[in-house]
């Protein structure tokens, strides 16, 4: 290999890469990222608002559908709804009160997660 050859290269490499920093700082400038998202997320009605892991294996989440929140445990026994139909500006004293509850439980199956929460006895 030839002297102007390694330089050709190192020019090319040193090109290409002011490309790709030309046109990330491009899409940063114009905001072409939230434009993008925007056009993929503006007719939506399910979105995860907030997810909790519990422990390894079991994780709380919080999913808006249509206006209207869901608070579900997912486990690998299954999915559990917590609690369903609040409205988002509702009372956050859901989550707190949920993790309290599933501290206290010791089989997987998250059954006994609603009676605790309505105040129910267990």
């Amino acid at each position: 290999m030839e002297l102007f050859d390694f330089i050709r290269y190192i020019a090319a490499l040193i090109f290409v890469l002011g490309l790709i920093g030309g046109l990330a700082w491009a899409s940063r400038y114009f905001k072409l990222a939230e434009k993008w998202a925007n056009l993929s997320t503006s007719n939506r009605r399910l979105m995860v608002i907030e997810s909790l892991a519990l422990d390894p294996r079991r994780r709380l989440m919080i999913i808006r559908r249509d206006n209207i929140e869901h608070l579900i445990v997912l486990g690998p026994s299954g999915e559990t709804v917590v609690e369903t139909g609040f409205e988002p500006e509702g009372d956050r004293t859901t989550l707190p009160t949920a993790i309290e509850s599933l501290r206290d439980i010791r089989s997987d199956s998250g059954a006994a997660i609603l009676p605790r929460l309505k105040g129910d006895a267990a």
